[in-house]
């Protein structure tokens, strides 16, 4: 008897400590934590049924967009950059990340409510039909664009290169809308512009952001101003809104020696660290290097800029970064839809992050948003140097760019000291 009850009861423990197990086990393999998501995604789909069953306006009630709309809520609730994109939305993320796309070749930006032409681009369909910096786009295709968000005007505008789009203006001074048909072409956006040697010895090129071909566009533009005798650099990254992690690792690469760390990743504890060192395949190019700042650069250009000022390989000027220190990841979908979520922050190789502080600059320069728009609208273009035909273009004198004459004074003297030290020896 006491053998039996003995072993009842050895059999009560073990089966106790295999439940205990099994416990811990399913802990560690998210098990419990998968059975929260399943009975969440039961919930909702409980309030789904309900709401295609008994909501008023039946049209108003297909269960995709409903779902659609409750997937881009629950993302936005996470974080501003975690986002949930239909099928259109992610192929006009991958022409933006391949810098080409159909379109009329204007940039555009939302203004006291409305979506106003910042400026068409060169040589684009929206130069040739006479789009002007200031008109505000009230119409696309018949459709009202009064309201809409910025994104939908892109959107609209966008299409297949040699189709035609109705794009209808309001301009200043013109009491009639005018009423355009331009035919889209295929845009390629330059995220490398302006090369230039634009002082003795001092080269300068500006990223607008980086994409799968910045990396290769940017070493091809550091040559060409090596070979025009550049001693000295300036980068712009101003209103540079970032792109690719993997693009601007690539940009980084000439100026740092083989193994040195260029960035890194931290997701969920340590275990997620993701280091990107220099492969050194050349000598690292060692100018003195300024690069150029303002509250529109972030992510990527953040990286960049917080990368090269960590390392003592050059000196920031303009004023504190955007400070979008998190990185996105996308995964694919059903249907070509995807999902754009954050899984990671990057800090600099000192361990510094930027995730909501921003990059300081050693050298601040505050330009006004006045000063800011003009200065970009000179730059955009860059082909009409007279300043009266600037002025009778635009509406606006041309001024200086403050940040970087500032910039250029300090190369200026660096230059003039490794003269001088080269003088005394």
């Amino acid at each position: 008897m006491l053998k039996r009850f003995l072993t009842i009861l050895l059999g009560m423990i073990a089966g106790s400590l295999l439940a205990l197990g099994l416990v811990q086990l399913s802990s560690m393999l998210g098990l419990g934590q998968n059975r929260e998501v399943d009975e969440s995604a039961a919930y909702i789909a409980e309030v789904l049924a309900l709401v295609e069953k008994h909501y008023v306006d039946r049209e108003l009630t297909q269960p995709d967009d409903l779902t659609a709309s409750a997937l881009k809520g629950m993302l936005k609730q996470l974080d501003p950059h975690s986002d949930y994109m239909r099928a259109d939305d992610y192929a006009h993320l991958q022409e933006d990340l391949d810098s080409e796309f159909g379109g009329i070749g204007v940039q555009i930006e939302r203004r006291d409510g409305q979506v106003v032409v910042i400026s068409p681009i060169s040589g684009t369909p929206g130069e040739r039909a006479g789009i002007l910096r200031g008109d505000k786009v009230v119409g696309v295709n018949g459709e009202s664009m009064r309201g809409e968000t910025l994104d939908r005007v892109v959107d609209l505008m966008r299409g297949r290169p040699g189709t035609p789009v109705d794009v209808t203006f309001e301009r200043k001074g013109t009491e009639a809308q005018i009423e355009l048909t331009i035919i889209r072409e295929k845009i390629r956006v330059e995220s490398v512009t302006d090369v230039a040697m634009i002082k003795d010895g001092i080269g300068y090129l500006r990223l607008t952001q980086f994409s799968e071909p910045t990396a290769e566009e940017f070493k091809v533009a550091l040559n060409r101003l090596e070979s025009e005798g550049m001693r000295a650099l300036i980068l712009d990254v101003r209103n540079n809104p970032g792109g690719l992690l993997s693009s601007v690792v690539d940009a980084l690469e000439p100026f740092f020696g083989k193994g040195e760390l260029l960035v890194y990743t931290e997701g969920r504890g340590i275990r997620n660290r993701e280091e990107f060192l220099a492969q050194g395949k050349f000598a690292p190019k060692v100018w003195p290097i300024a690069v150029l700042i303002n509250s529109g650069s972030a992510s990527a250009a953040e990286i960049m800029a917080g990368s090269l000022k960590d390392t003592g390989k050059a000196v920031i000027v303009g004023e504190r970064s955007f400070g979008k220190g998190s990185v996105q990841s996308l995964f694919r979908l059903r249907d070509g839809e995807a999902m754009r979520l954050t899984t990671a922050r990057y800090y600099t190789p000192s361990g510094v992050t930027i995730h909501e502080r921003g990059v300081d600059p050693q050298v601040e320069v505050i330009m006004t948003p006045e000063e800011d728009r003009n200065v970009a609208l000179q730059r955009i273009r860059s082909d009409i140097t007279d300043p009266d035909e600037f002025e009778k273009r635009f509406d606006m004198q041309p001024v200086a760019d403050r940040q970087l004459e500032a910039a250029l004074a300090i190369l200026e003297a660096t230059l003039m000291s490794d003269r001088r030290k080269s003088a005394a020896r």
